[in-house]
């Protein structure tokens, strides 16, 4: 009989893409992982895993297997969903999936909380990009992700994963204190149009919309420093090097030679929890959902 953790490692490699990544979300070591992949090839009698320069790949037995590895664990999440739900207490494990900002703005004392309250429910956060977490639910890789969206890019919502909204994120101007538009109260996006930027690389959803929305003003933005940190953005912000569009969680206090000015139309992000249909009645995601709820306005008034 096939074990279950041998497939769950199995599948989190082939979710991952590499064995440390599947380690690093499962809270294994990659010798752990590396072990019980080759625990499963011995039971299976068949490769299935085959180096590929530094890393691996899946053969096509490994990529059979793993998918067959997602049903039963799907399964086994509906059982303890029973389980758990019969016993009207959040328990168990709940693994989370946040991006940077809500990792540290939010999330800290969200879990601080739930530990305190619910000593049974073993909580674990990872730090994920919000355009990989998504996934990552669907796949049954982490049980919840607290991600975002813009209005440029509405919330991707694949079947079986359903959401919640948490709340608005609201997104700031940061100007170099030295410069004329720090005098400002407000600006309009066409009072930009000859400003250097600093932004994070192409694909985030923050280079997006900059890209989009100073393009409809006739502009194509000109972004002289990149970096995928917003603190880091903020760095070079201060440094005069640029301006940039940064929101307001997890942000911090400014530092000095950096101003905040009003953005018009006011950039917003919003938060959404996010989980697989199947664990929709467990205890433990209803008191995740309540409580981000209840946390975020006071989040957003120190923000």
């Amino acid at each position: 009989m096939l074990d279950l953790s041998r497939l769950r490692a199995l599948h989190a490699v082939s979710v991952h893409g590499t064995i440390g990544a599947a380690a690093a979300a499962l809270g294994y070591t990659p010798s752990a992982v590396s072990q019980q992949i080759a625990k499963l090839e011995r039971e299976t009698r068949t490769t299935l895993l085959e180096r590929q320069g530094r890393g691996v790949r899946l053969t096509d037995e490994a990529r059979q297997l793993a998918a067959a590895g997602q049903e039963l664990l799907a399964l086994v999440e509906r059982a303890e969903t029973d389980l758990e739900e019969r016993r009207g207490l959040p328990s168990g494990r709940l693994t989370i999936a946040a991006f940077a900002s809500a990792a540290r703005g939010l999330m800290p004392a969200v879990l601080a909380d739930l530990a305190r309250r619910h000593p049974a429910l073993d909580t674990r956060l990872s730090e994920v990009d919000p355009h990989l977490s998504v996934d990552l639910v669907a796949k049954a890789a982490v049980d919840m992700a607290v991600a975002h969206d813009w209005d440029i890019a509405p919330l991707p919502a694949p079947p079986g994963v359903e959401h919640a909204l948490i709340g608005e994120d609201i997104c700031d101007l940061l100007v170099p204190a030295a410069r004329p538009l720090a005098a400002r109260e407000a600006v309009r996006r066409e009072d930009l149009r000859h400003e250097r930027w600093v932004c994070q690389p192409p694909g985030r959803v923050c280079h997006d919309w900059l890209m989009r929305t100073m393009r409809e003003v006739g502009c194509e933005p000109d972004i002289a420093h990149q970096a995928e940190e917003n603190p880091t953005l903020t760095a070079l912000v201060a440094a005069g090097l640029g301006i940039a569009v940064i929101p307001r969680l997890g942000r911090g206090p400014l530092p000095d030679g950096v101003a905040e000015v009003r953005l018009e139309p006011l950039p917003v992000r919003r938060l959404y929890a996010l989980w697989r249909t199947g664990a929709a009645r467990r205890p433990a995601v209803v008191e995740m959902v309540r409580t981000l709820r209840e946390f975020w306005p006071e989040v957003e008034r120190r923000a």
